[in-house]
């Protein structure tokens, strides 16, 4: 019962830490310091020191060599390698599903979740229904890294994706900024049909060379908001953690 109750109190203190961090309010190359930061969340040392180690796998803190540990700091290059790894993880998946072929059943729910995306594009051009695409975009994506039918591939993706500015998701727009990203979200639409329609035709290069192309994307959507409009980053969580 005590073991249970102290994964729980990790799995909540995760949650926290991680909010704090993705939010800015522990910055990047912040040392964390047991005894305050336990004081703080109202939880022991023990709970916080396995949910910092969590961390420390999704990439979001790194082990000081003194010991503790400090939240990690990512140059513009580690933002597009991650981004360049899930894509070229995705684009792996996507030729392995052409190539092997994947059942009805889940060639169906993926032309499902496209149609369902289509219908977030209202009939005058540049509405769109932003929480509706976001949630369906994620959806596509999850069902793409498992439709190959391979764990391996499948997990590695899950593992690229976990640091916050290698999602899917990471660089779409809140609806407040929607105008800024309008045009990328039609191109990375497309590319959606383009890629399910590549996997249904058995056509393997096709289908990894749109889904690597859909994945820079989201490099394009970051030189934007990092080259051309900065004060952008303060919406997007994970950015606070990229130094120039």
């Amino acid at each position: 019962m005590k073991e249970t109750s102290s994964k729980t109190h990790a799995s909540r203190t995760v949650i926290e830490l991680r909010k704090k961090i993705l939010g800015g309010e522990l910055k990047g190359g912040t040392r964390l310091y047991e005894v305050p930061l336990s004081e703080e969340l109202e939880i022991s040392r023990t709970p916080l020191r396995d949910a910092m180690s969590r961390l420390a796998e999704e990439g979001l803190l790194e082990r000081g060599k003194s010991g503790g540990f400090i939240v990690r700091q990512f140059s513009y290059a580690d933002v597009v390698d991650a981004i360049e790894l899930r894509g070229m993880l995705e684009g792996m998946a996507a030729r392995l599903a052409a190539e092997r072929g994947v059942t009805p059943e889940k060639l169906a729910r993926m032309e499902e979740i496209v149609a369902s995306l289509d219908d977030c594009f209202g009939a005058v051009p540049g509405d769109v229904e932003f929480e509706s695409y976001s949630e369906f975009n994620a959806q596509f994506h999850e069902a793409l890294a498992g439709l190959a039918g391979s764990e391996i591939v499948r997990r590695e993706i899950e593992r690229a994706c976990r640091l916050p500015f290698a999602s899917p998701s990471a660089f779409s727009p809140d609806k407040a900024h929607l105008s800024a990203f309008r045009r990328s979200l039609n191109v990375a639409h497309d590319q959606h049909r383009a890629i399910v329609e590549a996997i249904a035709a058995r056509e393997g290069f096709r289908a990894e060379t749109v889904a690597r192309e859909h994945a820079r994307q989201a490099r394009r959507n970051l030189e934007y908001i990092l080259k051309g409009d900065r004060s952008l980053m303060e919406h997007l969580p994970g950015l606070s953690m990229v130094v120039d």
